[in-house]
């Protein structure tokens, strides 16, 4: 993507538009208008109001015009990668062997920590890049590599200035309940204790955190410690979201719901139970088929089980170091469809629609509509199934965000 930005005012005309994600709402030649940034009208072209006739004119060119993309579940702000770690994965070493030999979570959180906010800052905008040039106008981007208080502020900080920097939409959430650093190592309560009353208060105070995240697995935090981490975020006025399901059924989604929480992610092993509370509760649940695909897991989510609750699915990229180093949301809108068998209207709601829903954004993203701000990404296709359809190819013709225009 060019770095220039232009101002997105005027008539976008011939064009075709995908309003609210789903084909079957297409306005074909169509048009919208953007005022100061914000979107005023939209709708068929031959039923332009003459009030808007002398604004300058944008032609799309055939383009098809859906609503900026959201990647609403990401851990993009991290020192280093593990390559090496996933190489030693596939020779066949065990998560014991690769944990001695100082891989996993570990390396990455002694990266992290070991890392400037200007080192954290250049290796994460080079993973954003490339987000962004494919339509992405809004994304949430989690702390959770600090398991400090120091580092996690650091990755907070750098989520921010990513916004600033790049004109995107980021919405930040705190994942102090990542993993146990290793200096608490047998002391799980103590560090959920500076989780909820050092590091969340502090955090929030400095208006470094959107939303609160937790990992409740076996191999992260019990029910009984997540319960404490969103209690402590509820007294700050925050929403919350929870990594729920992934390895096995410990009941996070239905603790999650109990909670209206924002988002239930992963969820490769939920029950009908999880899905009915998830139901009742209004928590999307988010789909992350690159981690699916990375770990190799034969284990699908309950999809026609969401599907008969009418829970709505996001799709996201889970960007992160160890299970998913994906920077294309395209490449999941695929994967959503081949390895989760969801439909084209399901994936591209998954990335526009419900993704903001997941963020509690819903009245900003996802949607193409009078008074939003002017968010929307210009496609060189035939047809909006193409969007899923594609896998190496990235259509984008330009992306407007927050009024400015970006082309490739």
């Amino acid at each position: 993507m060019t770095t220039l930005a232009h101002d997105a005012d005027g008539i976008w005309h011939n064009a075709h538009l995908l309003p609210d994600g789903d084909p079957a709402d297409a306005i074909r030649d169509g048009a919208l208008v953007v005022r100061e940034g914000r979107l005023a009208w939209l709708g068929p072209a031959a039923d332009l109001p003459a009030d808007f006739a002398a604004l300058p004119r944008h032609d799309a060119n055939g383009a098809w015009i859906t609503p900026g993309l959201v990647d609403c579940h990401t851990h993009l702000v991290y020192g280093g990668q593990r390559a090496d770690e996933f190489a030693m994965r596939l020779a066949g070493a065990t998560y014991e062997e690769i944990a001695r030999a100082g891989g996993g979570i570990v390396s990455t959180v002694r990266a992290t920590r070991a890392a400037t906010e200007d080192q954290l800052f250049t290796q994460a905008a080079a993973r954003l890049q490339p987000l962004l040039a494919e339509g992405v106008t809004a994304i949430e981007i989690k702390s959770g590599y600090g398991l400090d208080p120091d580092t996690e502020r650091r990755q907070l900080r750098v989520a921010r200035r990513l916004g600033e920097a790049f004109g995107v939409s980021v919405h930040t959430t705190f994942l102090g309940a990542h993993a146990l650093p290793p200096e608490y190592a047998g002391r799980a309560d103590d560090y959920i204790d500076l989780v909820c009353n050092t590091m969340l208060p502090a955090l929030a105070d400095e208006g470094l955190v959107d939303a609160v995240d937790a990992f409740c697995e076996s191999v992260g935090f019990s029910l009984a410690q997540t319960e404490r981490v969103f209690n402590a975020a509820a007294q700050r006025g925050l929403r919350v979201k929870l990594h729920a399901e992934q390895l096995s059924n410990l009941g996070g989604a239905a603790l999650a719901a109990r909670h209206r929480a924002l988002s239930a992610d992963h969820l490769e092993h939920l029950d009908e139970a999880g899905v009915a509370a998830m139901a009742d509760s209004g928590t999307v649940a988010v789909l992350l088929p690159g981690a699916y695909y990375f770990l190799r897991d034969t284990n699908l989510p309950p999809i026609d089980l969401l599907r008969r609750y009418n829970v709505p699915m996001a799709i996201s990229t889970d960007h992160n170091p160890g299970t998913s180093p994906v920077t294309s949301l395209l490449l999941m809108l695929n994967m959503a469809c081949t390895l989760f068998r969801l439909t084209v209207p399901e994936a591209l709601a998954g990335v526009t629609r419900h993704a903001a829903r997941a963020l509690g954004a819903a009245h900003r993203h996802g949607l193409l509509a009078p008074g939003r701000v002017a968010d929307f990404a210009l496609w060189t296709i035939d047809s909006p199934a193409e969007l899923a359809y594609w896998f190496g190819r990235n259509p984008l013709a330009a992306v407007v965000r927050q009024g400015r225009v970006h082309r490739r």
